[in-house]
């Protein structure tokens, strides 16, 4: 009797273990399953944003995880007028936004106003006559990206400086990263933002865009 006893208690005892297991198996499920929904708003994106103008991965290195996320793209004028802007709003409050236009400016102008003279203010790359910037005294990656550029039906002695298309791009909110990492990010889309206002420009003469800028050096 007692033997019997004791077996039904280790057989309950092991039922009891056993759904125990389970459940809380399928409660972890559901949690992954709701992070997961939760988390995930970046990846579902097109893996192409803003009208094919940037890849999904480099919003992703850029924002923080979010429960949704949406993206768009605008278009103004032609020629010399035009503008061209790309944005990515997330249900975590941050943004990540980039503005490109044909611009009047030289080199020299774009520094003195982006950037200074970079000394000890922003860091700088260049490569075929592009130009990139980051600032290193605010938390958003502030990026400018700067490309010499005569649009399309356009004569390059009309500017007083030189055309080029010149973009600025930042994170308003939280980035995924920080510091030289959300630099980077930052100015990987404007870069990819700027090379789409290129094609729609038809910039004149066969400037040859590299696939991605040199990288920073650490700063």
């Amino acid at each position: 009797m007692a033997e019997d006893a004791r077996s039904k208690e280790r057989a309950a005892t092991k039922a009891s273990v056993k759904g125990f297991l389970i459940c809380l198996t399928v409660l972890s499920l559901v949690g992954a399953a709701a992070w997961f929904a939760l988390t995930t708003g970046l990846e579902r994106l097109p893996s192409k944003v803003c009208d094919g103008a940037v890849d999904r991965d480099v919003v992703i290195r850029t924002l923080p995880r979010t429960r949704t996320a949406e993206e768009g793209a605008s278009k103004r004028h032609e020629g010399k007028d035009l503008m061209f802007s790309c944005h990515i709003y997330t249900s975590a409050d941050s943004i990540l936004s980039g503005m490109a236009q044909v611009e009047d400016a030289s080199v020299q102008q774009w520094l003195n106003h982006y950037g200074g003279n970079t000394d000890g203010e922003a860091v700088r790359v260049s490569a075929n006559g592009i130009e990139a910037l980051a600032q290193l005294d605010v938390d958003s990656g502030n990026s400018s990206v700067y490309i010499p550029c005569v649009p399309r039906g356009v004569r390059s002695e009309e500017a007083k400086e030189s055309y080029a298309i010149i973009t600025e791009a930042g994170v308003v909110g939280e980035g995924r990263v920080s510091g030289a990492a959300l630099r980077q990010a930052v100015t990987d889309f404007a870069y990819q933002v700027t090379k789409y206002a290129y094609e729609l420009a038809e910039c004149q003469g066969s400037r040859i865009l590299p696939k991605k800028l040199p990288r920073y050096e650490d700063d």
